[in-house]
């Protein structure tokens, strides 16, 4: 139980990773998409951990 304990903040950190803005994202002429983004969109980048922002393929 003690390692749980020791754990959680190390979790908490890795679920935050540096993602993105919606706003940086729009910048890039994209949209925040939850899950994967649909044809013809691509990820260009990221608005959150699991959100993609997806853009364009043809630019």
């Amino acid at each position: 139980m003690k390692i749980l304990y020791l754990l959680f903040p190390f979790f908490l950190l890795f679920l935050q990773s540096a993602a993105g803005t919606p706003l940086q994202c729009r910048i890039r002429g994209g949209f925040c998409r939850f899950g994967s983004c649909r044809f013809p969109y691509i990820a260009i980048a990221k608005c959150a951990t699991f959100i993609p922002c997806c853009g364009s393929i043809w630019g």
